[in-house]
């Protein structure tokens, strides 16, 4: 089929449907380009994928700080940025906790926010499609009573019928546009809310470990990867 055969066909589709599937059909290309973009931009930095953050953490619990940054490597999630700050601070020895909290949350609520821009919008063409479609049949079957009163006694019940299925085409159209975006804001939701709960959790470990004194020696501390922070610093 060629691309002007195709195109004939959604010329066709939309003057069928009308200007509501008109509507639809421009809401699920801005969806699609949201959610390209969004999936991509949480390969790309690693959102809800805390496995680094974690590897980092453990090793840093047994002492092994030099290898726990190395694990850690480039920073691109917030969890990341959170784990690196902590061990930093920890390195450091005389930084406040509630200082280091702030600064974590600072930071994460910072990247939270990029990871969130969007979502709203997603969610918006969720909820509005299904109602748009809705919207459309209601005004379809309008139209289709309408000619089949004008029609008087010589009812075609085909013309009835015609009208019907062509005004539960929005629905359809309105249905197929919805529940793919809201699969997919589920699930991007529900990795930000991993994001969020390391970010929680690893930083805390780290810093819970300072408290206790932790378990690895002098020497080995001064001898952690002194570039850590200038890392953290650049991810800013």
């Amino acid at each position: 089929m060629s691309f002007a055969d195709i195109l004939t066909s959604v010329t066709g589709f939309l003057e069928l449907g009308g200007p509501v599937v008109a509507v639809l059909a421009g809401l699920s290309v801005i969806a699609l380009t949201v959610v390209i973009l969004k999936l991509a931009q949480f390969w790309l930095q690693r959102v809800g994928r805390p496995g680094r953050s974690e590897a980092a953490v453990r090793l840093w619990a047994h002492g092994r700080r030099r290898e726990a940054w190395q694990a850690l490597g480039d920073i691109r999630s917030a969890s990341e940025e959170a784990v690196a700050i902590a061990m930093q601070a920890a390195e450091t020895g005389n930084a406040d906790k509630a200082l280091v909290e702030e600064d974590i949350a600072r930071a994460a609520t910072r990247r939270l926010h990029r990871y969130n821009s969007g979502m709203k919008g997603l969610d918006a063409i969720a909820q509005i499609a299904p109602l748009l479609g809705l919207f459309g049949t209601v005004l379809g079957m309008i139209e289709a009573f309408r000619e089949l009163q004008s029609a008087g006694n010589a009812v075609d019940p085909s013309l009835l019928a015609g009208g019907i299925w062509v005004a539960l085409l929005t629905t359809a159209v309105g249905l197929a546009v919805a529940m793919p975006v809201s699969l997919v804001v589920t699930y991007l939701e529900g990795q930000i809310e991993n994001e969020k709960v390391a970010i929680e959790t690893l930083a805390s470990a780290v810093l819970l470990e300072q408290a206790r004194g932790g378990r690895a020696g002098v020497a080995e501390v001064e001898d952690a990867d002194a570039g850590g922070y200038e890392r953290v610093a650049n991810a800013h």
